[in-house]
């Protein structure tokens, strides 16, 4: 399939199998928000579910005081819970 015939959902999909990426740097690649990679990334997860592939996500993360008990883990937090630091790394997505 010619890469101009897939949905953004496979081709997210073929990119999450080839490498770990956050939101933004999929954003970057796909010429979308990181918001919306997000949102695309909830359908995948779905899909990949019930496979013998698994949908995998490392939580944000506070750089500050290292908090990363975040209740959505594929979320864009926009500060820490604990200490209220803006420094909050994205999360990391993948799938194996």
């Amino acid at each position: 399939m010619r890469e101009a015939d897939e949905t953004t959902r496979q081709r997210l999909t073929d990119a999450l199998r080839t490498e770990a990426s956050t939101p933004s740097e999929l954003a970057v690649d796909f010429d979308l928000t990181p918001h919306s990679i997000v949102r695309h990334a909830e359908h995948v997860a779905r899909s990949v579910d019930g496979t013998d592939e698994e949908f995998l996500v490392a939580p944000p993360t506070c750089r500050d005081c290292g908090f990363n008990g975040f209740d959505d883990l594929l979320n864009l937090p926009s500060r820490c819970p604990s200490c209220k630091s803006e420094a909050v790394d994205e999360p990391v997505l993948t799938i194996e």
